[in-house]
């Protein structure tokens, strides 16, 4: 196929059109999103984004502090992530909209089947003072939410997604990992020798997500975007995500970090979370119990609040989340979020923020702290090992 420059090409392909057919041919591909995605895979690596260098993970060691953090706007100073960049951290956990790919400054772009803007925004998190001193400090594991999946709350019908895909591994340096093998970008890591193993499980809940129900009252306190889904096909994680979930949860290990993008305890809120797609939290939440998965602790982000939970009526012991979000773009006016999930423990946490799981294998314990931006502690929460059944 004659292969046309850029944008052009691509938007050809997208309204349909096959650059080597006359209007009497059939088109050369299936559909144009079939067509748009072999163009994406041609794309060459020379034109994709290049992150730095990050640090290896030590398998070996113990894990005792990982930081964790979320929604980071690349364009502006980020005193967080200068922060978090201070700690005496062993990991950090980058865990969704890492960039605004889809936003210049503050305001919504038209979606570009090239992801021009999403290109930049990642380079420009390459030449991030800050992202360089967090980078520098400690090993780094990252995940993607919407903002930097391509498209605000999207998820397996953003057209773009095969070359959102590429940018991400490409410029995480997965492109020789098992992760650029299949589609979705989640993956694993199991640190620490044993009797000190923390599995820390990194889910992709952008790439194979269908559809949210939109609200029937829109800004109402409780159902301000979404409400839950009454939808027989809920889709989450995905059928192969779902069976690697499956065996992960399997593997030996003292504590568990589940990582999702998005909230999964919350109830009470109208914004992207898992409850909005009740059957698959559900799911979530049996696949939890039938693997006997002990120690599972659940980080995400995207709230642009911070927040600790503990669900204790879901599983067979008490699953904790704290919520980390964001690092510098906070909207609330009042640091005191006005929100409350019966769940919830203490206030919600406005301002730039991020989090800390502290780890204490002599004694068993945990600790859960939500972070200001220049590194005091807000709200945190501690428990014992025994209380997860974790060991």
């Amino acid at each position: 196929m004659k292969r046309l420059a850029g944008s052009a090409f691509a938007a050809a392909l997208l309204v349909g059109c096959s650059t080597n057919v006359t209007p009497t041919q059939e088109p050369a591909y299936g559909s144009a999103i079939e067509a748009l995605d072999v163009y994406y895979r041609s794309v060459p690596v020379s034109e994709l984004p290049q992150g730095p260098e990050i640090l290896e993970v030590d398998e070996s060691k113990a894990l005792t502090r990982i930081l964790v953090a979320s929604c980071n706007n690349e364009e502006e100073p980020d005193p967080a992530l200068a922060s978090l960049a201070a700690e005496d951290g062993d990991l950090f956990l980058f865990i969704g909209d890492n960039v605004y790919g889809d936003m210049d400054g503050r305001g919504y772009v038209n979606f570009d089947v090239e992801l021009v803007e999403l290109r930049e925004a990642y380079d420009d998190l390459a030449n991030m003072p800050e992202y360089q001193a967090a980078l520098a400090a400690m090993p780094m594991l990252p995940m993607w939410d919407d903002h930097d999946f391509g498209l605000n709350d999207d998820g397996e019908g953003f057209p773009a997604h095969v070359l959102s895909e590429r940018i991400f591994e490409n410029f995480y340096h997965l492109n020789d990992t098992e992760v650029a093998e299949r589609p979705g970008v989640y993956y694993s890591k199991m640190v620490g020798p044993e009797g000190q193993r923390t599995q820390i499980i990194m889910l992709d809940t952008r790439y194979f997500r269908g559809e949210l129900m939109p609200t029937d009252e829109y800004g109402k306190t409780g159902k301000e975007r979404y409400i839950d889904s009454t939808l027989p096909d809920q889709r989450m994680l995905g059928e192969a995500q779902w069976a690697w979930l499956e065996e992960e949860l399997k593997k030996p290990a003292d504590l568990r970090l589940l990582v999702s993008s998005i909230q999964v305890t919350p109830d009470d809120h109208g914004w992207e979370s898992w409850d909005k797609l009740p059957a698959e939290r559900d799911r979530l939440y049996t696949l939890l119990k039938e693997t006997d998965a002990k120690g599972v602790v659940m980080l995400s982000g995207d709230r642009h609040t911070a927040f600790l939970y503990k669900d204790e009526d879901r599983g067979d012991y008490p699953y904790y989340e704290l919520t980390a979000s964001s690092l510098n773009q906070a909207f609330a006016r009042d640091p005191v979020s006005t929100e409350y999930d019966s769940r919830q423990i203490g206030d919600g946490y406005t301002p730039g923020n991020y989090g800390v799981v502290d780890i204490d294998w002599d004694n068993k314990a945990i600790m859960l702290t939500i972070k200001s931006e220049t590194g005091e502690d807000v709200h945190a929460v501690g428990f014992q090992f025994d209380e997860i059944e974790a060991g």
